[in-house]
């Protein structure tokens, strides 16, 4: 028994796979590494003290490094859905067996622990091509694959990455066949939340409406391209060429994914409006909520994505025609966005309405005071001396009132020094 388990534990391989492999010949930083082991069983796993997480098929954590360990595995299609499939994870399975499973050429390369590179699909080739290409036909059996390459083509666009023609044909021929309707929520919006902190999002969404799944997944925004604008102030014209142009502003202002997809919600209600009015737009900050409510709803955001792209979508022309509003409505305004207690908020707003506002053709450097204009009132406003009216008397409703005027006069006085300017 004890020579046979030695043989058995003498066949076992491992491997470095995935992306450890492809960013290490990109020559940017290796993140995370994921290993690969063929010839093994999860008893023999578990016999060397490793700890199983997988629940569909066996992963397993390394006892030190805490790295994940795969068995070498082959999946079949038994159904709809990037969950419709059968998988066997057999000691036999080879390492090409495995990597055909993948999903792009440059995911699908193996070193192993001499160094030597396994490449059977070319991936190397791609790499330096700077190509995105699917491994093989079975690629289009899983629908999840579409959301990844658009994430991969955003994660590498700036390196000068494209999608092969031939993958980007599979992935149409996915959105057009129902099979993107089978993808949970979750998983739709993992992705789309992954793809916001890539370095160049807007591409993730401009590959979606390439092949036609944006109008699957979000069709929201989907519905914006081809809504024409005033060309006075937008040369662009396209509102969803705008909101593109808008994102791309937001990720050189903020890496954070909240003011990135407020960015992309904040003109959602210009879809909607009249057609006989266009191309204006008026009254498109209310619509908008509804259809911010709807799409985070079907794609269960977390509520402080849901916040603020509500908050984007309601008020970004009040801070665009800042000067413009009288006082009391400067208020209203701030006090929605709970400015008088602390600035958190405040702050991602002025971005996306920056980013809004920048997002143009020719604007993309100008100026914005509007922005600087806000948060001063803000600031400005918070300093009530709230015990000094308890003192004179105020209590309850009244104190609130109290309060608003004082405020509602600082926002007066501070905006006339301003203008002044």
């Amino acid at each position: 028994m004890a020579t046979s388990s030695m043989n058995a534990i003498s066949l076992m391989n491992i491997y470095l796979v995935g992306g450890a492999v492809r960013d290490a010949l990109l020559e940017i930083p290796v993140k995370d590494r994921d290993w690969l082991v063929t010839g093994a069983t999860p008893e023999q796993m578990l016999a060397q003290n490793f700890q199983q997480v997988g629940a569909d098929f066996p992963v397993f954590l390394h006892p030190n490094t805490k790295e994940e360990y795969a068995l070498a595995r082959t999946e079949r299609k038994s159904g709809q859905g990037y969950k419709g499939f059968n998988v066997d994870f057999n000691p036999d399975i080879t390492l090409d067996q495995d990597l055909e499973r993948r999903d792009l050429t440059i995911n699908a390369m193996a070193q192993d622990s001499n160094g030597h590179l396994h490449d059977p699909f070319n991936g190397q080739s791609d790499l330096k091509d700077k190509i995105l290409r699917h491994v093989s036909p079975a690629f289009r059996e899983d629908p999840l694959r579409v959301l990844r390459v658009a994430r991969f083509a955003a994660r590498f666009d700036h390196l000068g990455f494209s999608v092969a023609s031939e993958t980007l044909d599979l992935m149409i021929q996915l959105s057009i066949s129902g099979e993107l309707n089978t993808l949970t929520p979750e998983r739709v919006w993992q992705e789309t939340q992954r793809a916001l902190t890539e370095r160049s999002p807007w591409v993730y969404f401009e590959v979606l409406r390439r092949c036609s799944a944006l109008q699957i997944i979000m069709p929201e925004l989907d519905n914006l391209f081809g809504v024409p604008q005033p060309m006075k102030w937008h040369p662009e014209i396209d509102t969803g060429i705008h909101t593109l142009k808008a994102l791309q502003v937001a990720c050189s202002l903020s890496d954070d994914t909240e003011v990135r997809f407020a960015t992309l919600c904040h003109d959602l209600g210009k879809a909607e409006s009249d057609p006989d009015n266009l191309p204006h737009h008026h009254g498109h900050e209310k619509r908008g909520i509804k259809l911010v409510k709807q799409l985070c709803r079907r794609l269960k955001t977390q509520n402080s994505y849901k916040d603020l792209a509500m908050l984007a979508s309601e008020f970004h022309t009040h801070c665009h025609r800042i000067e413009e509003l009288k006082p009391a409505t400067i208020f209203d305004f701030l006090n929605r966005l709970g400015a008088f207690k602390k600035t958190e908020l405040l702050k991602k707003f002025l971005l996306v309405c920056t980013a809004d506002s920048r997002g143009r053709s020719g604007f993309e450097t100008r100026e914005y005071k509007q922005a600087d204009l806000v948060y001063e009132l803000a600031v400005a406003a918070q300093q009530v001396d709230v015990s000094n009216l308890q003192k004179q008397g105020y209590s309850g409703p009244e104190l609130g009132e109290q309060i608003r005027q004082t405020r509602i006069k600082i926002i007066a006085e501070e905006k006339s020094k301003w203008q002044q300017y």
